[in-house]
């Protein structure tokens, strides 16, 4: 999957975020794998959630940490709809990214992206850089912005 990885590097520079993709040789398909791997805590890691407008079939993405669940009942009023979990299929597709390294810039479409408020509190979060071993850590506040997401309250009670 070397051409998604090139495509994430690509909307990085594009956007003038500086990163480094790093393959770590082991699966971040998961909040917890891609921390164990980084170092750092779940909460740093980026969860990059897609999801399926019922009416209109737009997709939608949604950051959040990965120490957080996603509202779901505030997804789907930024969306403007109810929501459905997207099918992996129609994501690799539409986004040019497989389930697990879905990242959140980069993608062959422009989608709608809203990123959880706590990401902020950290100096840096990583993300899935394109494939399911790759990662980048990057300022939350430079990241959110590359991604053109907006940010607002998406975590569960």
């Amino acid at each position: 999957m070397a051409g998604s990885v090139d495509r994430v590097r690509e909307a990085a520079a594009n956007a003038g975020l500086e990163i480094e993709i790093r393959r770590m040789g082991a699966s971040t398909r998961t909040a917890e794998e891609a921390a164990a791997q980084c170092g750092c805590t779940v909460a740093q890691i980026v969860k990059s959630l897609i999801f399926q407008g019922e009416t209109s079939g737009r997709l939608f993405l949604f950051l959040v940490s990965g120490s957080n669940q996603l509202d779901l009942a505030k997804a789907a009023e930024l969306a403007g709809e109810a929501l459905k979990r997207a099918d992996p299929r129609h994501i690799r597709d539409a986004t040019g990214f497989a389930i697990g390294g879905v990242s959140p810039i980069g993608h062959l479409i422009d989608i709608a992206a809203f990123a959880d408020e706590t990401l902020l509190a950290f100096d840096v979060v990583w993300a899935a850089a394109g494939a399911h071993d790759a990662v980048f850590a990057a300022e939350p506040r430079a990241l959110l912005t590359a991604a053109k997401a907006k940010t607002v309250a998406l975590a569960a009670a």
